[in-house]
């Protein structure tokens, strides 16, 4: 992969969408795509007030840094400025009371779990 320079204040926040998952409320910002893989490999995403992801799994870990706000992922409630190392095959679901703005690295699709 060459360098990259993604300039965040010059995209829009646009609704996470992914089929078969109720993801109202969460928008995203791509950051880095990985075009081999055919999905983004880091990305912001903002969660409004009440917005949720359901439970999954990392097969290859997950990494999230809180840039604003509140969020609850699975037991653990962090706040601005809170790292989060999550290990390959980890599974947690993401929920914020408050709204908040997340900026995640994952670098393998996750898994939705029923």
């Amino acid at each position: 992969m060459e360098k990259q320079i993604t300039k965040t204040s010059e995209l829009n926040w646009k609704p996470l969408i992914e089929e078969g998952i109720n993801t109202d409320g969460i928008l995203g910002k791509i950051l880095c795509y990985d075009e081999e893989a055919k999905r983004p490999s880091s990305f912001l995403l903002k969660f409004e007030a009440g917005a949720s992801y359901p439970n999954h799994i990392h097969p290859a870990g997950e990494q999230i840094f809180v840039l604003e706000g509140e969020v609850r992922s699975g037991k653990d409630e962090l706040k601005a400025g809170d790292y989060l190392y999550m290990p390959p095959g980890s599974t947690h679901s993401v929920f914020s009371r408050t709204g908040c703005t997340l900026l995640f690295i994952v670098p393998e699709e996750v898994v939705i779990l029923k």
